[in-house]
């Protein structure tokens, strides 16, 4: 019998935010629909470093008041992050540097690791993404 074990996700990802402090990689396994279709939940996971910067086309894990988000930086300037998920048709967050935790270095499906791209053809085709998506989820059911 498989047993899962359920641990909220604040407690779980300030555990996630000390182990990256402390210069670990983490793994995780993302929930959600904002990374599709390029990160989908109970397909892919992960894999989280702390890097010395965070760079626009980046997907990061931020904090954000109360609340984490995996999403990708859209804009970069100086300190202050435009942040929006793949999967997200116009809802963006602002964040600063200081508030992402990690950075995306591999996701991992079926046991392959891939370092994820900088997604510069999925921001360009973002007036299309509506179109995109909805294709995307009637063909993945």
């Amino acid at each position: 019998m498989d047993h899962k074990l359920v641990i909220p996700n604040h407690i779980l990802l300030e555990e996630v935010a000390t182990l990256l402090q402390e210069g670990r990689d983490v793994t995780l396994s993302p929930k959600g629909t904002s990374m599709l279709p390029f990160i989908k939940e109970g397909r892919d996971s992960v894999i989280l470093r702390r890097l010395p910067d965070v760079e626009e086309g980046d997907i990061v894990l931020a904090r954000l008041d109360n609340r984490y988000v995996l999403h990708r930086v859209l804009t970069a300037n100086r300190n202050r992050l435009t942040l929006m998920g793949d999967g997200n048709l116009d809802i963006t967050e602002t964040c600063t540097k200081d508030d992402v935790l990690g950075t995306v270095i591999g996701v991992v499906r079926k046991d392959k690791s891939k370092k994820p791209s900088k997604g510069v053809l999925w921001k360009y085709l973002l007036p299309f993404r509506r179109i995109l998506l909805g294709i995307y989820r009637r063909i993945s059911l």
